[in-house]
């Protein structure tokens, strides 16, 4: 079995979106032969903790390595959870993060992640190195351990880089320093692989050197496992439509617009108060409570803040219909995937673009992201599915595409290819 070190600044016992994608591709990664050691971080501050998630890997003997960063989330070690601020308060200390550190505020992991790197390199023998990102650091890190070590390098993007919707530049010269940075890396990297086209085209466009062939598509994805729930376990369904929104709310993903569109739909159809639960799993800001209250939707809202990922689960899956929304198209996040996987109908708040396309594929009603009488109609439509019981999640060729299993014997394929 080749072995294959993995750099992963996010990874359980962190929970969110972005531990997942590297959970499943290493808990994956044996069934085709390889092997993963996980170099990660230490116990540090993050918004959400899940223990359950690192058990998946336990019995399969996988070494996770952890080592000391000197980054802000480490300020916070010794609460573990931290509170979600308030969205103007995030982006003030986003924007100062990113005017001050480059490519990102987890720079301070690059020198020891780099020293117990070369220890375990010297130590044993590894075939190749994986990194992913964000936090873009991963793949300075993946760069300088390449360069030293002269072993294959993959590099995974979750996210853009320069492109990332959110990530903001107070001067041009930041900007440029992190252009720099990702085609540096790029030069180096062996295999290049994105969750999207979208990630693709850019990075083609932006870097002439790259070929079309060395950028390869792998898709977020669901875990067949995570879906599979014992007859012994009671799903905690209810006898109202619900509609489920998995995640944390940042930037102008927002649920307002959602909820100023329930709050039409009884105000224009008042038989259906009460026959309908909005349920938000994940932190939810005080802002967005007070919203809610400010609409009268207190008894129509079901907030369970932050739970594990099998609860999670078990929510969408005693779903009728699953939400998401977002207001750019270079993003993919994972939640769309595990809503397919759920095979509910989906309701998707989104612009023109690929998440859209993957949505319609899926079955699901899509509309933009703040026009709150389309979002409204298409409740109503969704709720006279519900009552005919015709409800309908996406085909199951469409669900097949996107096992993590799949998925992750594509990235292993593509490793062992690095080395032949």
């Amino acid at each position: 079995m080749q072995k294959v070190l993995v750099i992963a600044y996010y990874f359980p016992p962190m929970g969110l979106s972005g531990v997942q994608r590297t959970l499943k591709l290493v808990k994956y990664f044996p069934n085709f032969q390889w092997m993963p050691t996980v170099l990660t971080v230490t116990s540090t501050g993050y918004f959400a903790k899940d223990e359950s998630l690192l058990k998946e890997i336990v019995p399969l003997g996988i070494e996770v390595v952890r080592t000391n960063s000197f980054d802000p989330n480490r300020l916070f070690r010794k609460q573990e959870v931290v509170k979600m601020p308030a969205e103007r308060t995030r982006k003030i200390l986003s924007r100062i993060s990113d005017s001050i550190f480059i490519p990102d505020n987890k720079i301070g992991w690059r020198g020891p992640a780099i020293k117990k790197a070369t220890e375990l390199l010297r130590k044993e023998k590894f075939d190749a190195i994986f990194a992913t990102a964000p936090p873009q650091t991963d793949f300075l890190i993946g760069k300088a351990l390449k360069e030293k070590f002269h072993l294959p390098l993959m590099i995974d993007y979750r996210d853009s880089w320069l492109d990332y919707p959110f990530k903001f530049y107070p001067t041009p010269l930041h900007k440029y320093a992190n252009y720099r940075l990702e085609r540096s890396v790029l030069h180096v990297a062996d295999a290049i692989i994105v969750t999207s086209r979208r990630t693709k085209e850019l990075l083609l466009r932006r870097y002439k050197f790259l070929t079309y062939n060395d950028v390869q598509i792998i898709t977020q994805g669901f875990d067949p496992e995570d879906m599979k729930v014992s007859a012994s376990v009671k799903l905690p369904r209810i006898e109202k439509m619900r509609i489920t929104y998995s995640g944390v709310f940042y930037e102008d993903r927002t649920p307002e617009y959602f909820l100023e569109a329930l709050h039409l739909v009884y105000k224009n159809n008042a038989k259906l108060r009460g026959r309908i639960e909005a349920c938000f799993i994940g932190a939810f800001r005080e802002e967005h409570q007070k919203i809610i209250s400010r609409l009268g939707l207190q008894n129509s809202v079901n907030v369970l803040g932050y739970i594990d990922h099998a609860e999670c689960i078990r929510y969408l899956l005693a779903s009728d219909v699953l939400w998401m929304m977002m207001g750019d198209d270079k993003s993919s996040p994972g939640k769309i995937f595990e809503y397919i996987g759920a095979k509910k109908k989906i309701l998707a708040c989104v612009p023109q673009g690929m998440m859209r396309s993957t949505i319609e594929e899926a079955g699901g009603i899509c509309v933009e992201p703040r026009d709150v009488p389309k979002i409204a109609e298409a409740i109503v439509s969704l709720y006279d599915q519900y009552e005919r019981r015709q409800l309908r999640g996406p085909r199951p060729e469409v669900v097949d595409k996107y096992n993590r299993i799949t998925l992750a014997g594509e990235v292993a394929k593509t490793l062992s290819a690095l080395i032949d």
